[in-house]
């Protein structure tokens, strides 16, 4: 019995200390930590995004994951890479992005449309799960130094 206390306190010591290390990092190098999000890195890099998203913030990011990424049409990432789409590259990952760090529990049963540093507005409904546009929440409230970010399942893309 005792060996079980002391592991769960033990455990109680070591959880808050990893959340915060989580914390310490930005959007970009949890990103990059985090190892799921390497096409969305690697389109941050392309749009020339890195600073933006490194810097003070707070920024809520709706980050697609690479499985996310690899729903869309053959070609369309390999395409949007390219020198000469990046504008439209731009306009699709800062619709990804909203001004200010919003936590699930700021939105739990709420319905919104809400301004993408992109310019157009995002339907979210936290009514049952999360929805963002089609895309759903699979995971929320990860915290960054400078913002939060909610995984999403798929890209979504904004209307102009």
């Amino acid at each position: 019995m005792k060996l079980i206390q002391k592991l769960a306190v033990a455990l109680l010591l070591v959880l808050p200390l990893s959340a915060a290390k989580a914390a310490d990092k930005d959007i970009v190098d949890t990103a990059v930590g985090a190892g799921t999000f390497n096409t969305l890195v690697a389109a941050v890099q392309a749009a020339d995004l890195v600073d933006t998203l490194k810097g003070d913030g707070p920024f809520t990011v709706f980050a697609p994951t690479d499985e996310a990424f690899a729903k869309l049409p053959a070609g369309t990432v390999e395409d949007l890479l390219k020198p000469e789409n990046k504008d439209k590259l731009v306009a699709i990952l800062t619709y990804h992005v909203v001004p200010g760090k919003v936590m699930s529990s700021d939105i739990a049963g709420k319905k919104a449309d809400v301004a993408s540093v992109q310019g157009d507005t995002i339907a979210v409904d936290a009514t049952d799960g999360v929805k963002v546009d089609d895309a759903n929440v699979v995971t929320a409230d990860i915290e960054t130094s400078n913002g939060v970010i909610h995984v999403i399942d798929s890209v979504i893309l904004p209307a102009s």
